[in-house]
């Protein structure tokens, strides 16, 4: 039986990629034998797609790139082979088939792109694209798999299988780049077949050579009566949530923020939802640059998701530093002591001592250290400003990073006109 849930997904997927959905589908049987579909065939929808013709816009070498979308097909997972050790010295295969039949659903796009890295940057679109339709849960492993084919010099093309992760597809074609320009340079003729990844060692290796459509006998799925989709995609479109672009344009137009934040922001839906929390209670300019320069960096740092960290505590955060009651660099000592120990913004403020020294305290810092370095100060006289960044540098050492940075610049150059011309 056709699950709904599934159909309905596939067509939110189409309209979200631009593409054209067909009236009326209908599913074949793929027949092959191979241990992970233990029936001997697949249902899957072969000459009849149930979208086509759409289009990806990307971050290419150049500019922006275009991907064109060639088709987007369901069909049923097959189980997953599990080898006890590397695919070519196994000692021995077991089979997982708790996805087996499974609805899924393959993309496929035309040759549109140029390089590794563009494949990749095509990949974490296409998943960024998909966690904001809500469609698949990306912290399951195998919910996201690649199959990426490659041909040089107009040769014939290999297709690496079931690559797990968006790095390890870019690894895998820098790979068959590197083997098909030998092959070719020893005058042979490259192989069509299908290669598989081994990500410990980074290396392609053979798997089998590539089958061709007749070797499949596809026929009609007598199981399965042809279904028409028309009459859903109306109310379907109508339940599309903003995606990535059309959030990130809103962004720059609604927060005034420049397009690399709102680019790194909207690139996960998760700290994109996160930002827009903030920015309701703090200022959204300082919310942007804390949550996508600052945050973002260091959770990526500690392999960590925003999950990890509350709304409240960054709140609570960008107010202290734009009340000026700590300095920024403490405030990065914040972040950085709640993702590794824990605690409360104002808790950690207290127990380290980081409000921000004005006054005496740092008029008494900034004394002491142009005494304790006079070799840096005949450097800044003689013109070598990098002099004067070290002397702030030190103040910045005696009061633990407290004192403002741009302040302590400004007491310095006054006490170095004052007593020491």
């Amino acid at each position: 039986m056709l699950n709904k849930r599934a159909v309905e997904y596939a067509i939110r997927i189409g309209l979200a990629l631009n593409c054209e959905i067909v009236e009326q589908t209908q599913f074949h049987r793929k027949n092959y034998y191979y241990p992970d579909l233990p029936k001997g065939f697949q249902t899957t929808q072969y000459d009849y797609p149930i979208v086509s013709d759409g289009r990806v816009v990307i971050e290419g070498e150049d500019g922006e790139h275009v991907v064109r979308i060639r088709r987007a097909h369901m069909e049923e997972d097959p189980g997953r082979l599990m080898h006890m050790g590397t695919i070519d010295r196994s000692r021995g295969t077991l089979i997982d088939y708790n996805r087996s039949g499974m609805a899924l659903i393959e993309i496929v796009s035309e040759p549109d792109m140029r390089s590794p890295r563009e494949a990749r940057r095509f990949l974490d679109k296409l998943r960024n694209i998909l966690e904001y339709l809500d469609v698949f849960d990306s912290t399951l492993e195998g919910s996201m798999r690649v199959d990426a084919n490659i041909s040089i010099a107009g040769g014939d093309r290999t297709e690496v299988k079931n690559i797990s992760s968006h790095k390890g597809a870019e690894r895998a074609l820098l790979y068959e780049i590197m083997r098909q320009k030998n092959i070719k340079r020893r005058g042979e003729e490259v192989v069509m077949e299908t290669r598989h990844f081994d990500e410990a060692r980074g290396v392609t290796i053979s798997m089998r050579t590539k089958e061709e459509e007749h070797d499949y006998r596809y026929f009609p799925e007598p199981d399965l009566v042809p279904m028409r989709v028309g009459s859903w995609v109306e109310g379907i479109l109508e339940t599309l949530p903003e995606l990535p672009d059309a959030r990130r344009s809103r962004f720059i137009s609604d927060y005034g923020m420049v397009d690399t934040h709102a680019k790194a922001l909207t690139s996960d839906i998760r700290v994109a939802d996160f930002y827009e929390e903030v920015a309701s209670k703090v200022d959204p300019a300082a919310a942007a640059v804390w949550v996508s320069d600052v945050l973002k960096g260091e959770l990526n740092y500690r392999d960590l998701t925003v999950a990890s960290f509350t709304v409240e505590d960054m709140v609570k955060i960008i107010e202290l530093v734009v009340s000026g009651k700590v300095t920024e660099k403490a405030a990065v000592e914040i972040i950085r002591t709640i993702l590794d120990e824990g605690g409360s913004p104002m808790d950690i403020v207290k127990e380290k001592g980081l409000l921000k020294v004005e006054g005496d305290v740092v008029d008494q810092a900034v004394e002491a250290v142009l005494k304790e370095n006079p070799q840096a100060l005949e450097d800044y006289f003689a013109g070598k400003e990098k002099s004067l960044n070290f002397l702030v540098g030190q103040v910045m050492k005696k009061t633990r990073g407290r004192a403002d940075a741009r302040s302590v610049r400004e007491m310095m150059l006054e006490e170095i006109d004052k007593n020491y011309r």
